[in-house]
């Protein structure tokens, strides 16, 4: 195989390790959390300070991988990983083990977006197509593969090899990288925004560790409330810096387009809702109903597996209904979709569950996949790099969110019906304010125009 054809596969690879252990680790949480002595909801800070870790860095890769070369960071990013990796495999309580997930992050941040851009900088225009296809792989097969698979180490094995698998992994492709990647790197490149990155970094990081902590984990209640209030502050120090500075990190003017401001800020809300279900699902299934951790992942992945085949309709819909109609029926069902969840009990077949779970992927997936199409609509090629970057992390701060918001939900619910611990009635509660939260956002895009994105979804052409 020629040297420039293995790159897509390098990149793919490198892009599964993280996609895979973004999902596995969910149906693990009631384990990890029982061994290392925390309730299991306080394990949602070792899911958030990854994300948020995500949300921090993403937005600075590309200028990195343009001063320094993209093989060098893509390298980087894959040590950071796997270095962090180990950390979790070796933490012992929780703060060990969040400040782990939080090193992963950083490799993560720099290994995703870093990789999309060794692959288009490495091969001809006229092979984009056929090398994007191997990126899809790891984003589709990661959410299916990782819930089963980290149960069934979990619970044959033990929760310290979901981490250690990385190493063996991240070698290879480390000598691969060094081995095949061309270090490119751009000539010219605007001035770092340091006192940007400082701020937004600081900011993001104070106020989701205090949200996350929300409930009396990690930190006691004045430390809690003294972070939310200082990276407030520090967020909306970095709103007046970004509306005065040429080239800030995050350029918040892009808000001012309608598609862009839609798919993004008002999505997220949507996903606020929706995506703490991979968070509450696995808690549901193992402290509701006793499953172990292999059957609660094996009926989990219903879900991707209903994300990937919507992937096959999702052109033909957008293109025969548009945007704002999909956004705003097809929310409707994927809150509603979402509630449903909150009706299981411990008596309602597997097989009946999975059927859910597989409409309820099939929704969302539709509706991230308009989201993110729209997100670009009437951004110019000279900002779609920036574009880009928001997006993701935003889209990561509102997982991050949905799942800190979802585990204070529950918490409440179990305190307000006196349960010593968590329980199946604790669940429906959480699930219906969460269906509540995420139906905010089909409502909201009522508001777009009839014809929002038609340049992109090809709605109205005849």
């Amino acid at each position: 195989m020629r040297p420039a054809a293995l790159i897509p596969l390098i990149v793919a690879c490198a892009l599964f390790m993280e996609n895979m252990d973004s999902t596995v680790i969910a149906t693990s949480l009631p384990a990890i959390a029982a061994d290392i002595g925390e309730p299991p909801l306080a394990l949602k800070l070792a899911l958030t300070s990854y994300l948020v870790s995500l949300a921090v860095f993403i937005p600075i890769s590309g200028w990195v991988a343009d001063r320094f070369g993209s093989r060098k960071i893509f390298a980087t990013a894959i040590v950071i990983f796997v270095a962090g990796s180990v950390l979790c495999a070796l933490s012992g309580t929780l703060p060990q083990f969040v400040l782990a997930r939080f090193v992963q992050g950083m490799g993560g941040a720099m290994m995703v977006p870093v990789g999309r851009l060794v692959l288009m900088r490495a091969i001809p225009k006229h092979e984009y197509v056929a090398a994007l296809n191997y990126l899809t792989i790891p984003a589709l097969l990661g959410p299916v593969i990782g819930p089963a698979l980290g149960g069934a180490i979990t619970l044959y094995f033990h929760w310290r090899w979901i981490f250690i698998i990385n190493v063996p992994i991240g070698i290879l492709g480390l000598y691969l990288v060094l081995r095949h990647i061309p270090n490119v790197r751009e000539t010219a490149n605007p001035p770092f925004d340091l006192r940007g990155f400082a701020l937004s970094g600081i900011g993001l990081s104070l106020a989701m560790l205090g949200l996350s902590a929300l409930g009396g984990h990690l930190m006691p209640l004045s430390m809690t409330a003294a972070s939310i209030i200082a990276g407030s502050v520090a967020l909306l120090l970095y709103v007046r810096h970004a509306l005065r500075v040429a080239h800030p990190v995050i350029d918040l003017r892009l808000f001012r387009l309608t598609t862009f401001r839609h798919g993004t800020l008002v999505g997220s809300v949507f996903r606020i809702g929706v995506q703490s279900t991979p968070f509450l699902l696995p808690l549901f299934l193992q402290l509701g109903f006793g499953l172990d951790p292999f059957r609660s992942g094996l009926i989990t992945c219903a879900v991707a597996i209903g994300a990937m085949f919507m992937k096959t309709m999702s052109v033909f819909t957008l293109r025969r209904w548009g945007f704002r109609t999909v956004l705003v029926l097809n929310g409707v069902l994927g809150s509603l979709s979402v509630a449903i969840m909150g009706l299981f009990t411990v008596t309602t077949p597997h097989l009946l569950i999975a059927l859910v779970l597989l409409v309820s992927g099939c929704l969302r997936s539709l509706q991230f996949t308009a989201l993110q199409a729209m997100t670009f609509a009437d951004i110019g090629a000279e900002h779609m790099s920036q574009g880009a970057s928001i997006s993701s992390m935003v889209q990561r701060l509102a997982q991050s969110m949905g799942i800190a918001f979802a585990a204070y939900v529950l918490q409440l619910s179990s305190l307000v019906q006196g349960h010593a611990t968590i329980v199946a009635a604790d669940f429906l509660p959480a699930f219906i304010v969460i269906a509540l939260v995420s139906l905010v956002a089909p409502i909201w895009h009522r508001q777009l125009p009839a014809d929002a994105g038609d340049a992109v979804s090809g709605h109205g052409k005849r």
